[in-house]
């Protein structure tokens, strides 16, 4: 039972939530009793951090590298808990419904990372995206509509991948004869040449690059970015990406160093990725679709750092997007706390924000220099190691385009920086709302993490490789 401690708790929890919601509960009461859930969830991810072992017949993994994962995904998900405001642009008749579907989607998450079995990855995926497709149309009716088309669509391009994950799946049964990843590697090694391996391979990565909206698998997010309400699009700019990126690696994993086609299409898709998210990003007003084009280009650095099929490039990988996830949520805690009512936010939303709240302006200022690569924070060095290490393999043509994206990145960045610092509070008709100590400490929290993984990364590369190590 202790190999499962977390999720159990999570199921818990969600229970919890489902009796809570078959009352008429204070915003207030039921946020403290989510925090104090999900500080449980946290607490119990951490305490099972060097638990060993198998359940469901070894489809369901406990290691290291699983371990890892859940704690991430506990801290993500708390962080976003303590900084969405207590009324926030949730429908106040649903909120408890919200939160138990929340719980919902993290279970599955956490199931996502230590399945090892074709069929337990199929069953957790599903379970997290429901959950998330059913999140996304809980906001506010102040949306105009708006929510119930971001979560058709998020519905209908989920769907979709999933069909092709399920179809990549039955090739790749038919070619190994089982859905066990173990089985599946060994046999691989001798099939993967093959046009079905491949086409098998390539159509179950699809739901993965789907996650991480990684171009052409993109179509939903600036929609749903857009339509979701501000938590709910913090939740999953970060926490399923996280997900996404520990069973990419798992499956990367599993192809050889020999695969050149793959490798290549890889590169294609990562290059592609870059270039269609920045220069989208440009052109954006919106601020939540500016981050949602931003995360596409980032996508496609976490897929370049997997390109090498070496122990160092998923070691960065899984670096790369724990950097990413907290530098987006830097970002989000500022929109979430300059909007309790949930609206959505412009660029000249930001116009004085140093004057109105310093810590604020500084969390923002931080997370977007993060996001544009500049030193000395987790994103510049998170993408000069990616660069230096496709460098070595011979990718010098992709770490000039990818170069140039990142100057590409950076005007649009520094422009809601400008906003913030460059011009006068009066220019702005945004009030600032109270900050509670929660959102004070998240903010520091964010900001040392930040800056830690960016001047010291050795100890988290150490993590990183050591749990990579658990599953090669």
């Amino acid at each position: 039972m202790t190999l499962f401690l977390p999720e159990l708790i999570l199921l818990m929890g969600s229970l919890v939530l489902f009796a809570v919601s078959l009352g008429t509960p204070k915003r207030d009461t039921l946020r403290s009793l989510v925090v104090i859930l999900t500080t449980l969830v946290f607490l119990t991810s951490v305490l099972a951090l060097k638990q060993n072992g198998t359940l469901f017949f070894g489809a369901y993994s406990v290691d290291i590298f699983s371990q890892l994962f859940k704690v991430l995904i506990a801290s993500a998900t708390l962080a976003v808990i303590l900084f969405s405001p207590s009324g926030g642009g949730i429908r106040e008749d649903v909120t408890a419904e919200y939160y138990m579907f929340l719980f919902i989607g993290v279970l599955g998450l956490m199931m996502l990372v230590s399945s090892v079995e074709l069929l337990a990855i199929f069953v957790a995926l599903e379970l997290s995206s429901f959950a998330v497709y059913i999140m996304v149309s809980m906001r506010s009716p102040a949306a105009d509509g708006i929510q119930m088309e971001a979560g058709m669509k998020y519905l209908l391009f989920g769907v979709m991948a999933t069909a092709f994950m399920l179809f990549g799946m039955s090739y790749i049964f038919g070619l190994t004869g089982s859905t066990y990843l173990s089985d599946i590697i060994a046999g691989l090694d001798k099939l993967y040449n093959q046009p079905a391996a491949l086409v098998g391979m390539l159509m179950i990565l699809v739901s993965f690059f789907y996650k991480l909206a990684i171009f052409p698998f993109h179509f939903w997010v600036p929609d749903v970015y857009e339509g979701a309400a501000n938590e709910t699009t913090a939740f999953i700019a970060a926490v399923p990406k996280i997900a996404a990126a520990a069973l990419m690696i798992r499956l990367v994993a599993m192809i050889s160093a020999d695969g050149e086609m793959v490798a290549n299409l890889l590169l294609v898709l990562a290059v592609g990725s870059m270039f269609y998210g920045n220069l989208s990003a440009l052109a954006q007003k919106d601020v939540k679709r500016l981050l949602g084009f931003s995360g596409i280009s980032h996508a496609g650095f976490v897929l370049f750092a997997l390109i090498t099929f070496q122990e160092n490039g998923y070691a960065l990988a899984l670096y790369y997007i724990v950097g990413y996830a907290v530098m987006t949520l830097a970002c989000f805690l500022v929109i979430c706390s300059l909007t309790p009512d949930g609206r959505n936010l412009e660029i000249q939303s930001f116009n004085g924000l140093y004057q109105r709240s310093p810590l604020l302006a500084l969390t923002l200022t931080i997370g977007l220099f993060a996001l544009a690569g500049i030193p000395p924070f987790v994103g510049f060095t998170g993408k000069f190691m990616v660069l230096y290490n496709g460098l070595k393999d011979g990718y010098l043509i992709a770490v000039i385009l990818a170069a140039i994206n990142t100057a590409i990145a950076i005007y649009y960045y520094l422009s809601i920086v400008r906003a913030a610092y460059c011009t006068d509070q009066e220019t702005s008709s945004e009030a600032m709302p109270a900050q509670s100590a929660a959102i004070s400490f998240t903010s520091v929290a964010l900001l040392i993490i930040i800056i830690a993984m960016g001047v010291a990364p050795a100890p988290f590369l150490a993590i990183s490789a050591s749990a990579i190590g658990a599953i090669l």
